[in-house]
């Protein structure tokens, strides 16, 4: 049974861009991973299976309830956990009749039941023990995102809609979600790179601009077929070109033949004795054999490059996204970054870490973990000089790169050319078109303005500015570097990592982008005590 099912649905952003086109998809009691590249319309397609826009063409229908997961919950003043959870009226009549201020109404309205359902849903999404009344603003980000999840647990839709939702959680909370779907027996569709939670999919959807196309399984289901179909479009493109050049060697050698027999003819004509006619007979034969080789030879060579621009088209997109990060010169053994029983706490006392001692030597690679609040935005701000430790010491030795989520070091203003320039003033234009065009900004791509680009893109673009230095940084700190990436961004951005040949401190809780760029070591905070590290 389907709970909604499109039919030839198109879509296109507010200026007229075509995202999709004649999109098929019907959605049963399963889980679902919408996957794709950024901009290409996933958000678009969650909102038209809500019924919250419109298809530019096609049909949307609906035998069931749809429900999304709220990805900026009401934390206003005024509003509380029950409130987020959708039952801050029933909540309040129930309060009304328990203080014997309830009226008939109330009484024949009550849901007697919600106590229990609510208690339930909360302790499912790991929110056991919170007061349903405790203020909207006294939640985390992440609490406040599994209240969104209960939400959804109370109201038990037919459909749950999912927009990237273990963006900025922690590894628990990120396992909480996985549980929670994993649990689900109504229909799912959650848009994600989060390849763990995709694992627990029973089938992916790729979106692109030519539709959707299903694969069964999981991720590493997916990841495998896909991987098949890159080989298989690599031989097509390899086959594609040699039969262009096959071709055209054949092509000329027929031209050649061709000029042969006319100079021939030519030369038989010169010596006279032959009549006009058979003379003129000679050569509107000559002259049409000409026309049809011309033709045939035409016609081969329109085909082979046809197929070999379907078979780049194939490829193109994947080539493309691959770069390399230039050498830091960072030598072995020396000690990039040294804290000595660290401690720091906020003005009021509240305390972050305490005792945290650990080295970063050579070309290490360090994960740091831990629970949102656990200090680890702290450590790093401690490592870049941005705050001062209240006990201990932090030493740096070496030139440090701090890449954010969104690579605040560039201007939405400025364009990618000018970002290099500001934060690298004595490169020349052609220095920087230079440094760019290494990181796949070439010619005008250089001009984008950094404000209109993709996740990937920025990243890539801040990458370049810091990396491309004149003296290049030998320890880069990246936090979250994936939260606004793309699968083929983050699979690009792995890649080019893995090759890099200076030290890492890097802060996320992707465990398989941790896995792919090698990380050594992690260094395990909880709040307010010292680092424990894992080896």
């Amino acid at each position: 049974m389907s709970f909604v099912t499109l039919d030839s649905v198109s879509a296109a952003t507010p200026d007229g861009r075509l995202l999709f086109d004649n999109l098929n998809l019907a959605i049963g009691a399963e889980r679902i991973g919408l996957v794709g590249r950024n901009g290409v319309g996933k958000s678009s397609l969650l909102a038209l299976i809500a019924g919250l826009r419109p298809p530019l063409s096609g049909t949307v229908t609906r035998s069931g309830t749809v429900a999304t997961l709220e990805q900026t919950p009401d934390l206003s003043p005024g509003a509380r956990l029950v409130d987020l959870l959708g039952v801050g009226a029933d909540w309040n009549r129930l309060a009304r009749i328990e203080r014997g201020e309830g009226d008939e109404t109330d009484l024949s309205d009550a849901d007697w039941e919600l106590p229990a359902r609510l208690d339930q849903a909360l302790a499912d999404v790991g929110l056991s023990g919170l007061e349903p009344e405790r203020p909207a603003t006294a939640l985390s980000g992440g609490q406040a995102t599994r209240a969104g999840l209960a939400r959804l647990l109370i109201a038990q839709p037919d459909v749950l809609l999912l927009d990237e939702p273990t963006n900025n959680l922690d590894a628990e909370a990120r396992e909480t979600v996985g549980r929670v779907l994993a649990r689900w027996r109504g229909g799912a569709v959650v848009g994600s790179h989060d390849r763990s939670l995709l694992r627990g999919m029973d089938r992916i959807v790729e979106l692109s601009s030519l539709g959707a196309r299903s694969y069964g399984g999981g991720w590493d289901l997916y990841a495998e077929r896909k991987a098949l179909e890159a080989e298989a479009a690599q031989r097509d493109l390899d086959h594609a070109e040699r039969e262009v050049r096959r071709v055209a060697r054949e092509v000329q050698i027929a031209r050649e033949r061709k000029d042969r027999r006319d100079a021939a003819g030519k030369r038989f004509a010169d010596r006279g004795g032959t009549p006009k006619i058979v003379l003129g007979m000679m050569a509107e034969r000559a002259e049409t054999s000409g026309a049809r080789e011309g033709r045939l030879a035409d016609k081969l060579a329109t085909q082979a490059a046809e197929a070999k621009a379907s078979a780049e088209a194939r490829v193109e997109r994947a080539r493309t996204l691959g770069f390399e990060l230039p050498s830091s010169g960072l030598p072995e053994g020396r000690t990039v970054l040294a804290f000595d029983e660290v401690a720091f706490a906020w003005p009021d006392g509240t305390p972050v870490v305490a005792g945290l001692s650990f080295r970063l030597v050579g070309p290490e690679r360090v994960a740091v973990s831990g629970p949102n609040g656990a200090g680890k935005t702290t450590l790093i701000r401690l490592t870049t000089g941005d705050l001062s430790p209240i006990a201990g010491d932090v030493k740096v030795s070496v030139l440090v790169a701090l890449l954010d989520q969104r690579a605040a070091l560039l201007n939405d203003d400025e364009t990618i050319l000018e970002n290099f320039r500001r934060l690298n003033p004595n490169a020349s234009v052609n220095d920087a078109h230079a440094a760019l065009a290494r990181f796949l900004f070439r010619n005008v791509a250089a001009h984008q303005i950094a404000g209109t680009l993709s996740g990937g893109e920025r990243l890539r673009a801040a990458l370049a500015c810091v990396l491309c230095a004149a003296v290049p940084p030998q320890l880069l700190i990246l936090d979250e570097p994936t939260n606004h990436l793309d699968l083929a961004s983050i699979e690009a951005v792995e890649a080019a990592l893995s090759g890099y040949d200076g030290a890492l401190l890097v802060v996320s809780h992707d465990t398989d982008f941790l896995e792919a760029i090698g990380i050594e070591r992690t260094i395990a905070l909880k709040p307010g005590d010292a680092a424990s590290d894992l080896r």
